[in-house]
């Protein structure tokens, strides 16, 4: 995607006509325009010429963003872009204003109304007060300027905006007014004294320049508000060291970072930010990585441990080679996906949009219809024109242009801070609409990092013999339980022996040849096809796999050598994460590759609705396609193996991404790898969507009230008359309070209960905490996670129990109750199962 910089817009209508403009070029596949950062992205074939010059056909102009090079380094100008410049610009504007504004309502309202006191040559004058009205409003329309040239500039295109409303409405009232002081002026010539006080009363210049001034104050407090949705944004740009500490043979030297090459020595001492994304050579330290991942506890980093730009040395001096500098830098690949995706467009908006293109012409005819309706039934000329203005300067477009784009900047920026990125504004809005979450095992829900538990020798030869051969083979595979019988191996000390012809067969096992023998590896359905395996073992590997554990079969020169179980430990976070996606209405399936026994066992143990094991990286896109037919899916996985299955998914969640942030196969990428920030993103998804929501609802509602107020439909229902100023000070609120209502999501809680569940998905885990109760029981008897599936499987079985949490470990089971359910009864339940109950509490 390229990003433009787009100049001239001020509202809705603006980026409408922009967006259309840019669709129509030829090789353009889409287009999104960006109100609240007054960007584009576009996608596409077309040359950013073509692209530039129907933008400044449509009337406004805009410049590709580009990345200077310096000493072969790239450096992002995001942050000039994001500098909130208008905001200064307004003040002044504002202020200039006021002090014009404020003499000449104390000369038009002031004396008229309350009697203040006037200079004799006014007060006995009337064409000198309203010369000087006249000139107090020129200056006033001088000073913004702004309004009208680039609101009759868009007429002029034919592509009216709101500059376009506010520049007609208070030109319309400048100019009427105009007309009646040369009449009055006339009137006072010929002595008719009542007809000079008529023409008095038909003066609209205040209204003229307060219209001009309120807008511009709540175009002060509009940018104001914009340029706090890009806080976080900006923030993290400002992580980024200026310059860095290279060691040059045996001196220190600082340099700007853009001169920091891949492959440079550089130190950093307690108190400093890491200047690029490095490995660790000498020292260690603690490094506060909270910038990146949200996580406040500093990492220990040591030699060999990767550091990443932006983050901070707390307290060792360490030694560093550069391993990404530049737009590589994990912190520069964060700033460059939050600035995607806020070029990109949620589907939500698109309702908007629609409106928005064809606002502003329908609020022109809305107006003029409304002038020549209360001609027709007898208003003057000067009620009529009121009646008009009012209706030009109550109209909001910018209210609906901003509803979703500052939400969205809010809801991105938020779950930034907390090592959350979402892609695109498509997967921040569809991350909530979710009613599937599916869980990979291996790296989501476990640790990822398994351990040797059981070494089973068989045929005579002894563990270290097995284990030897096994690390002979496996020290070539990638794969987890690859790597822990190698560590174990290297461990016990024991040297591999090379292996030649080595093939991984995918998802199943290994094979190669060892001094030209062959040696196979792999799960027990693998192995049964390829050697002879006796109902004995199989026996043992079931109890192993029962016990969650996963036994790999190792064979030599088509002999069965033994088995080595391998297990994986459950994450702290998963079970109460699991069980936080289903308070949320969430159904929870685990996926995985995994034999049956010990897939279920796992299952079991952190609370998952559905366990689908033996599915091999190749058929887990197949799954997902049939649970979509039940609802929209989200699939958690680790964004390499899980590629299909991340891509086939609605959402696809790369977990523990870290520094590899930009996973092409995820819609949303989590730095850390705590299970506990999956619903922490449904629930800020969510949080937006309603904000959005909201938004919409106030920007919509606003208009479809104001326009009829403003028009003088109320009039003779309820006696309702809006002054121009009035509906100036309106349409001033409007925008501001869509932006102030994003800015809320700042405040979120994305960690904690969720407040609105969802009660329309299928499956319904709300938790009614008047109504439920839990009872834990001490059980004697359970070995293994058989055990625990038989207790639970029994206690779950009796009407009125909703869910059982079993543990063999600490000899529990507590049992969540939807009412009273007897002691005898749930004591009868495991006993039949052979197991004994010591206590009910």
């Amino acid at each position: 995607m390229k990003q433009y910089l787009i100049t001239g817009m001020s509202c809705a209508a603006c980026s409408a006509r922009v967006e259309k403009a840019v669709s129509d070029v030829s090789g353009v596949t889409s287009c999104s325009v960006s109100l609240l950062t007054n960007t584009m992205g576009v996608e596409g074939t077309a040359s950013a010429e073509d692209i530039i010059s129907a933008v400044r056909k449509a009337g406004y102009d805009a410049a590709l963003k580009k990345r200077e090079e310096d000493s072969n380094q790239v450096k992002s100008k995001e942050e000039d872009l994001l500098k909130d410049n208008e905001t200064p610009l307004m003040k002044k504007r504002l202020i200039s204003s006021l002090c014009f504004w404020i003499v000449l309502m104390y000369f038009s309202m002031g004396h008229m109304m309350w009697g203040w006191p006037l200079p004799y040559f006014f007060a006995e004058n009337h064409v000198a007060m309203g010369l000087l009205q006249l000139l107090l409003t020129v200056i006033i329309m001088v000073i913004n300027q702004k309004f009208f040239i680039n609101g009759f500039k868009s007429l002029w295109h034919r592509a009216p905006n709101m500059d376009a409303l506010v520049a007609l409405g208070s030109a319309a009232a400048f100019i009427y007014s105009t007309v009646a002081l040369f009449a009055m002026t006339e009137a006072q010539v010929t002595g008719d004294a009542s007809a000079v006080m008529t023409y008095m009363e038909e003066f609209y210049f205040e209204s003229a320049a307060t219209i001009l001034t309120l807008i511009t104050l709540g175009k002060l407090l509009e940018s104001r508000s914009k340029g706090k949705t890009t806080d976080a944004l900006k923030s993290l740009m400002k992580l980024a060291p200026k310059t860095a500490t290279l060691l040059i043979g045996s001196e220190e030297v600082i340099v700007p970072i853009t001169q920091v090459s891949k492959d440079d020595m550089f130190v950093v001492r307690p108190g400093e930010s890491i200047p690029v994304d490095g490995t660790v050579l000498e020292g260690s330290s603690a490094v506060n990585e909270s910038t990146l991942t949200g996580e406040s506890i500093p990492v220990d980093k040591e030699a060999g441990d990767s550091v990443f730009a932006g983050t901070l040395n707390q307290s060792g001096f360490i030694c560093c080679r550069a391993t990404r500098v530049g737009e590589d830098t994990t912190l520069s690949q964060i700033i460059q996906m939050i600035s995607d995706a806020s070029a990109t467009k949620a589907p939500i908006a698109k309702v908007a949009d629609r409106v928005s293109g064809v606002f502003v012409p329908v609020v022109l005819a809305i107006a003029l219809i409304t002038v020549f309706v209360w001609l027709l039934v007898g208003q003057t000329v000067g009620f009529a024109l009121a009646r008009g203005i009012s209706v030009l300067v109550i109209s909001c477009p910018c209210a609906l242009g901003l509803a979703t784009p500052v939400a969205i900047m809010v809801g991105n920026g938020k779950g930034a801070k907390n090592g959350i990125l979402f892609k695109t504004a498509v997967s921040l809005e569809n991350t909530g609409k979710a009613k599937i979450v599916v869980l990979d095992k291996t790296g989501t829900i476990t640790k990822g990092e398994p351990k040797v538990t059981d070494i089973i020798s068989l045929n005579g030869i002894s563990e270290d013999e097995l284990l030897g051969l096994a690390y002979a083979l496996e020290q070539k595979s990638e794969h987890p339980l690859a790597k822990a019988i190698s560590m174990r191996a290297e461990e016990e000390g024991i040297k591999a022996k090379p292996v030649e012809d080595f093939r991984s067969m995918t998802g199943n096992g290994v094979v190669a040849s060892l001094d030209g023998k062959s040696i196979i590896g792999g799960s027990y359905r693998f192995m049964k096809e390829q050697i002879q395996i006796s109902e004995e073992t199989g026996r043992q590997c079931e109890l192993l796999a029962e016990e969650g554990k996963t036994p790999l079969f190792f064979a030599f020169d088509d002999e069965l050598l033994g088995i080595i179980a391998v297990a994986d430990t459950v994450k702290d976070d998963s079970s109460h994460a699991i069980k936080d996606m289903q308070d949320m209405g969430l159904r929870v399936v685990m996926l995985t590759g995994d034999n049956e026994v010990t897939a279920h066992a796992i299952g079991s143990k952190v609370g998952v609705d559905e366990v689908i094991a033996g599915v091999l990286p190749d058929g887990k896109e197949a799954v997902i396609r049939k649970l979509q037919e039940k609802g929209n899916v989200i699939m958690v996985g680790d964004g390499i193996n899980d590629a299909p299955a991340l891509t086939r998914a609605d959402i696809g969640i790369a977990i523990g991404a870290g520094a590899d942030v930009a996973i092409d196969a995820a819609d949303v990428v989590l730095m850390k790898n705590s299970l506990s920030d999956v619903p922490a993103a449904i629930r800020l998804s969510r949080a937006t969507l309603r904000n959005i929501h909201q938004n919409l609802f106030w920007a919509f509602i606003y208009n479809t009230i104001g326009i009829p107020l403003a028009a003088g439909l109320f009039i003779s229902i309820l006696g309702w008359q809006l002054n121009p100023m009035f509906a100036a000070a309106a349409m001033s609120l409007s925008s501001f309070s869509v932006v102030t209502n994003a800015l809320r999501l700042n405040s979120f809680r994305m960690y904690g209960r969720e407040e609105d569940m969802d009660k329309n998905s299928e499956k319904d885990n709300t938790i009614k905490e008047d109504n439920t109760m839990e009872k834990k029981m001490l059980i004697e008897g359970m070995m293994c996670g058989h055990c625990e599936m038989h207790v639970k499987k029994a206690l779950e079985a009796i009407d009125g129990v909703e869910k059982a949490e079993v543990s063999h470990e600490t000899d529990t089971a507590v049992v969540t109750l939807a009412r009273e359910v007897a002691d005898d009864v749930l004591t009868q339940a495991v006993e039949e199962e052979g197991y004994q109950v010591k206590k009910i509490q």
